[in-house]
């Protein structure tokens, strides 16, 4: 099937369902080949300062970022680093040969649980609020994708975060789900309601931007590239490079949003491990880093996070649109032959109807 194919589909809508389904096979393929990045930088991080128990790390499967908190501190847990690497090539060649392939997604299933129905929620939630917006900003459409990519953004982070909080405490403290649901309750009647969202407002500080500078230049990218290549709908090439570059400049503008989203998240994770209160804000954890290492500190890896961020990007925007071109071309081929499948005598009844 030709993914260019689309062009002659493109007044065919598909449903949410179906974007869902093409969201969903976007971040399981997105995951599986971003993932083993982050589990040699992960390997190679602990080589270089080894994790203690309750020490927090951030885990990336290329979709979203979670906190892993250290349970124990032998050299088996998969996070540690087992031999000496002299490198990321060198730690790939390493893990592969000695623990085998399948070592370069560890910890990836568990984190999938969330990050999957995450990324359905984004997506969908993005394309049904772009659709809409477009329709009422009628002189305006081009800042609809901000709009949407924002608001998607809000609504996705604020569903998943409370089950991040509940899968870190799960993790740390080995509890069954009586003792937790026990440890939640009282945490909401000393704290409130609003202690399950205790690390949304570092994630929202760096998404939340992000979100909306990424659609946004990637609308204008895929329409700028259309044009240049002579095509009413993208190729996967178009879509590719498109995801590439709007994600790398979302990427280097959110920078300092991430080191501070990184350091507090951590920072957070330890303490909910061990049951200590949260104190602090994000500001002060930014003006902490301001005064440690200078404004420089708050760009400090820009270059992993734009390896790491612009495949990412790129994979999983090119892989949700030929989705949606699948569906849409399916959905045409399954009207036409209804189509074909009815009576003559309706074909003719409609067809006069139409020349009325």
């Amino acid at each position: 099937m030709s993914y260019q194919s689309s062009a002659s589909s493109a007044s065919v809508s598909i449903s949410p369902i179906q974007q869902m389904v093409a969201s969903c096979s976007g971040a399981i393929i997105t995951s599986i080949f971003v993932t083993p990045l982050d589990v040699v930088k992960i390997r190679l991080q602990a080589q270089k300062t080894p994790f203690p128990k309750g020490k927090c790390f951030v885990y990336c499967n290329g979709l979203m970022d979670h906190i892993c908190v250290c349970v124990n501190g032998n050299s088996r847990a998969w996070y540690k680093a087992s031999n000496h690497f002299n490198g990321t090539v060198d730690a790939f060649i390493k893990i592969i040969r000695q623990e085998g392939i399948k070592s370069l997604w560890s910890g990836l299933p568990p984190t999938l649980v969330m990050a999957v129905p995450a990324t359905v929620i984004y997506f969908t939630c993005y394309d049904q609020l772009c659709t809409a917006l477009k329709a009422r900003m009628t002189d305006h459409t081009q800042e609809a994708p901000l709009l949407a990519g924002g608001i998607a953004r809000v609504g996705s982070a604020t569903v998943i975060s409370p089950l991040e909080l509940i899968r870190t405490k799960l993790q740390s403290q080995k509890q069954s789900y009586r003792e937790l649901t026990d440890c939640i309750r009282s945490a909401v009647e000393a704290e409130g309601w609003l202690s399950l969202w205790r690390g949304l407002g570092p994630t929202l500080l760096r998404d939340v931007p992000f979100s909306a500078m990424y659609w946004y230049n990637y609308e204008r990218a895929k329409s700028f590239l259309c044009q240049h290549y002579n095509t009413s709908e993208p190729t996967i090439r178009i879509s590719f490079l498109s995801g590439a570059l709007s994600g790398s400049i979302a990427a280097i503008v959110t920078l300092p949003f991430d080191v501070v989203k990184t350091r507090r998240q951590v920072e957070l994770g330890e303490l909910q491990a061990k049951n200590l209160s949260c104190q602090g804000s994000t500001f002060k954890c930014m003006s902490r880093i301001v005064a440690e290492q200078g404004f420089s500190g708050l760009f400090v890896g820009f270059l992993p996070r734009l390896i790491k961020v612009a495949p990412a990007c790129a994979i999983m925007i090119s892989t949700y649109e030929f989705g949606k071109a699948f569906f849409a071309i399916a959905s045409m081929h399954l009207g036409v032959w209804s189509w074909s499948r009815q009576s003559p005598e309706l074909q003719t009844e409609c067809q006069n109807g139409k020349e009325r």
